[in-house]
């Protein structure tokens, strides 16, 4: 019984932490979308302005980051600090970090600077040597994981680029 209430408390001090960041995302995107030009000048109704949707969703998210951190704080967390410390030195947390890694270099660095097919080819093939080879507790056998990870990536990266350039007719970068 003792884990089960510490394991409660380290989640209520994870959730109250996560309902901080939620709730600074999403004032920041209701801050941004509402700065998006309403094109007032070209007559456009001020119910279809192109930040109305991201408007609602950041203040819906940063709704739903009050109400969890609210929750979160009402949950008796007697050392749920130093727990939470200590989950960080998890391998899971390193998988959790390494993602949101591959993520941040993909959109701010590699789409933009290299062609929208190849910047996918690549996120994809590192986001599965990363997780199959590097951040794993069991391996697998190194050259069945790279030749995996490039045809995944090449049949993954041509096939969004495809389907968004052929069949949404979305022009990438």
């Amino acid at each position: 019984m003792q884990d089960d209430s510490r394991e409660q408390a380290v989640r209520a001090r994870a959730d109250l932490v996560t309902s901080i960041l939620l709730v600074v995302l999403g004032i920041w995107i209701f801050y941004t979308s509402y700065q998006m030009p309403r094109l007032e000048a070209r007559g456009v109704h001020p119910s279809t302005i192109p930040g109305l949707v991201p408007m609602i969703l950041g203040a819906a998210l940063a709704l739903c980051g009050v109400l969890l951190g609210l929750r979160s704080y009402k949950i008796p967390s007697a050392g749920g600090w130093s727990g939470l410390v200590d989950l960080f030195k998890t391998m899971s947390v390193a998988r959790v970090m390494a993602c949101m890694f591959l993520i941040g270099v993909y959109a701010l660095v590699l789409v933009g600077w290299l062609p929208f097919w190849a910047a996918s080819m690549l996120f994809i093939f590192a986001f599965i040597v990363t997780l199959d080879l590097i951040l794993t507790n069991q391996p697998e056998p190194v050259l069945r994981s790279l030749i995996w990870a490039a045809i995944t990536a090449v049949l993954g990266g041509g096939a969004i680029y495809y389907l968004f350039a052929t069949v949404f007719l979305v022009r990438l970068p």
